[in-house]
């Protein structure tokens, strides 16, 4: 939205930390804010950056929002204070980054891409399941995963002992172990808790991609503040593209025309008879055309 045309009144007070746009809404219907001097009843009233506006006598403005992305280490625990003394991610960040809070949340043996801010409606944006954000991962598995298990990643594979029906919406083959799987959901340990019930273990998993955002060379522990065109891209997928749903190794051959070595040769063709001189084409006289021809 343009600045000149403002925000909704609702956003603007929950963008000051009053509360959730829904609890915002209640403030304003019952008569808690001021627009300008005056009661204002309209939730979706717009704010503009001249204006001034006061909730129980009290003005309120909008607070400085700060976003960034940290690449986590393996090792480090999603969690301000940990109940078991492990070390966190707030541990590798500066002590003016404490008042950032994790948008998601990556485990302890997991690494890659982390957002965190201050930004209330961003985090919103960035995990409610209707927006359907992707988040791509690249996995390591302790054996090769078969086709088969594969196409069950992208119908459905269920855990908590069959309660629960998980999907992913992309996933290709890479190498045997090693797969890229997007997801747009946000079940806890989702793909480890999948291959789990299809009989594999997770030896290693980075994720490289929110949204629009790739976290590109970006190194293990490193972190960097995002500006507006950053952010906006977290919030958007990446335009439709053909991508293999499910990349999978051609199988290796074993008939009579094709060995486990590679395929076979191709059989020489039998030479055909050239004609005889006085069957050939006889040249064509040369054209006079002020030119000497050639001998």
């Amino acid at each position: 939205m343009a600045s000149d045309e403002g925000i909704r009144l609702n956003k603007f007070l929950a963008s000051c930390g009053v509360g959730s746009r829904r609890a915002c809404d209640e403030m304003v219907l019952q008569g808690q804010v001021e627009l300008n001097g005056r009661p204002c009843l309209n939730p979706a009233e717009r704010i503009l950056p001249k204006d001034f506006v006061k909730v129980g006598g009290k003005r309120v403005q909008a607070k400085r929002t700060t976003t960034i992305i940290f690449n986590k280490p393996r090792g480090l625990v999603c969690s301000k204070d940990d109940e078991l003394g492990r070390d966190t991610i707030y541990a590798a960040l500066p002590v003016t980054l404490a008042h950032l809070n994790h948008v998601g949340r990556l485990d302890r043996d997991s690494e890659g891409l982390l957002v965190l801010t201050n930004d209330g409606a961003l985090a919103h944006a960035l995990l409610h399941p209707s927006k359907e954000i992707e988040k791509e991962y690249l996995v390591t598995a302790n054996q090769p995963v078969t086709d088969e298990h594969l196409d069950l990643f992208l119908s459905g594979v269920y855990v908590a002992e069959g309660k629960v029906k998980l999907r992913a919406r992309e996933i290709e083959r890479l190498s045997p172990r090693r797969l890229r799987i997007v997801l747009t959901t946000g079940y806890k340990r989702q793909i480890r808790e999948m291959l789990k019930a299809l009989g594999y273990g997770v030896q290693r998993l980075v994720r490289i991609r929110i949204g629009a955002f790739s976290i590109g060379t970006m190194e293990p522990g490193a972190w960097a503040q995002l500006d507006a065109v950053e952010i906006d891209a977290l919030g958007r997928n990446p335009k439709a593209r053909q991508r293999p749903k499910a990349k999978r190794e051609a199988p290796l051959r074993r008939s009579g025309t094709e060995s486990a070595r590679g395929p076979a040769k191709k059989k020489a063709r039998p030479a055909k008879g050239r004609p005889d001189r006085d069957e050939r084409t006889p040249p064509r006289p040369a054209k006079k055309a002020g030119r000497r021809p050639k001998f």
